[in-house]
């Protein structure tokens, strides 16, 4: 019996067609199982290591902590500094931990291990003053006020010049002086630098956070608002949606769009390591879910 040439072809269209559909299925799903495979990621020889020996002492306190002591914000003794990667960054961030946050369950605590020179972290109420560095210093927080990374600079350079108008504009000021200085503070406006300097995230739950945002002392610092991203966290705030982020996932994205929206570089990698603890935690968690492992994941919470 003879096939008609238009239908056989439109068959092998068909099959053709749920064969590209299979493939992207079976793609999407590894790349769902493995969110941080294509990653540039340091070598996790170590942490493997450490998690099947079990928990170590701090060197400093002398606690029994997985992998880093939460407390000191330094690696425990069977893992060897000298085998974590270190992440230079672009700029400084400051941390602003909620006092009711659980030390052992926040992810911010890795940017500490892993970018110690560029990373503080402070314990509400106990942060710095901004105010006069507010040309320079931003908060990442959503809101009506916030703006996209892409314009943090074209917002900084407003904010140096009203601070040079509002220091022109000074009634204690004599008259004289302040003509004199007037041309003077319009070209240091033009010249400083526009760069910003630091970064400031607040680790807590949702619920948490307006404590902290309308802390007087972060009211007069730019918003910034991050693109929409869906969270890996296995601690997912109940209620909330998946794109509340983890305060390690808010600084690894942050850092990325800030290289190519900023930076204007092309991004290969450079931050990735900051989700060393991050992903190598994620898929010890998930392979103990699969195969019921309670042990593990009492030694990860």
């Amino acid at each position: 019996m003879s096939l008609n040439p238009s239908i056989f072809l439109k068959e092998k269209e068909e099959n053709n067609s749920k064969f590209v559909e299979i493939q992207h299925s079976q793609t999407t799903s590894i790349a769902a199982e493995d969110p941080f495979q294509n990653l540039c990621l340091a070598s996790q020889e170590v942490l493997q290591k450490a998690q099947q020996s079990g928990r170590s002492k701090c060197l400093q306190c002398g606690g029994s902590r997985m992998f880093y002591c939460y407390t000191c914000y330094v690696p425990v003794e069977n893992v060897p500094i000298e085998q974590m990667p270190l992440v230079k960054l672009p700029l400084k961030i400051d941390i602003i931990k909620h006092p009711n946050e659980t030390d052992g369950k926040s992810t911010a605590i890795h940017a500490k291990l892993l970018a110690p020179e560029f990373v503080n972290i402070y314990t509400y109420p106990c942060i710095p003053e901004y105010e006069e560095k507010n040309h320079e210093v931003a908060l990442v927080f959503p809101g009506p006020k916030s703006v996209s990374i892409k314009d943090i600079s074209f917002h900084l350079q407003k904010r140096i010049q009203n601070n040079v108008k509002d220091k022109n504009d000074d009634p204690d000021k004599p008259f004289i002086k302040r003509k004199k200085t007037e041309e003077q503070d319009s070209n240091d406006s033009k010249c400083q630098d526009t760069t910003l300097k630091k970064i400031i995230f607040i680790d807590s739950t949702w619920n948490q956070t307006n404590k902290i945002f309308t802390d007087e002392r972060l009211q007069g610092l730019l918003q910034v608002e991050l693109k929409t991203r869906k969270t890996c966290f296995w601690r997912h705030q109940k209620g909330k949606p998946d794109t509340f982020l983890s305060t390690i996932e808010a600084i690894y994205y942050f850092l990325v769009d800030y290289h190519t929206d900023i930076l204007k570089e092309k991004y290969q990698g450079q931050y990735d390591n900051l989700l060393f603890f991050y992903s190598f935690m994620y898929q010890l968690i998930k392979n103990a879910k699969c195969s019921g492992d309670k042990e593990t994941r009492k030694l990860i919470h």
